[in-house]
Order: C-alpha cells, then structure tokens, then sequence
C-alpha cells in the first residue's frame, strides 16, 4: 500500500468540486475535511491494528453525515453544503487509490 500523501489528498478533493469552487477553499480547510475523516474512523475504531480492511467498515453516509455535523459547527469555515459530499467521495477514493488490492 502506498503512503498517505496530504497534499495529493487535497488535490483529488479539489478536482471533484471544480475549479472555481476549489479555488475558494484554502488547503488548511481541505485538511480540517480530512482530519474529520480520520478522527470519525478513530472513534468506529477502524484503526485498529486488528480492523478488518473491508469497504463495508465505512458507512459513507454516515461519514458525510459527521462531516456536515462538524463543519456546521464551525461558523468560519467557508465550505458549502453542496460540497461536502463530492469532496467526502474524493478523499475516500484518494485513499482506495493507495491500496493496490483495489481495482
């Protein structure tokens, strides 16, 4: 499995959202979308040593679900509704991208 590259994380997000809304969001609150990501996978104890590594663990919906919890929480943060979920999606495909077992 290839390492964990953040900043070709935040590439793949910027890619599903287009680049007039990309453009609008600065890196650090990409990365606050990924910290949610894996903090909400830290608290489902899917980085367990022993976690099964299976695509029924992630419950998307769920996890965007968290994600807008958290982002409407933060009356600063500049990411729109709308995009949670595209930029959700990318980053869970950034991450399959890495497993070489995944087609």
């Amino acid at each position: 499995m290839a390492e964990y590259d953040e900043k070709a994380a935040v590439k793949a997000m910027r890619a599903a959202i287009g680049t007039d809304t990309a453009s609008s969001y600065p890196d650090d609150e990409l990365i606050n979308i990924i910290d949610i990501i894996w903090d909400w996978y830290d608290d489902n104890g899917l980085l367990d040593i022993d976690a099964e590594a299976d695509d029924e663990d992630v419950n998307v919906g769920e996890l965007t679900a968290h994600v807008r919890r958290m982002l409407s929480k933060d009356k600063l943060s500049p990411i729109r509704a709308e995009d949670i979920e595209p930029l959700v999606a990318a980053e869970l495909a950034y991450e399959q991208s890495l497993d070489p077992l995944t087609d």
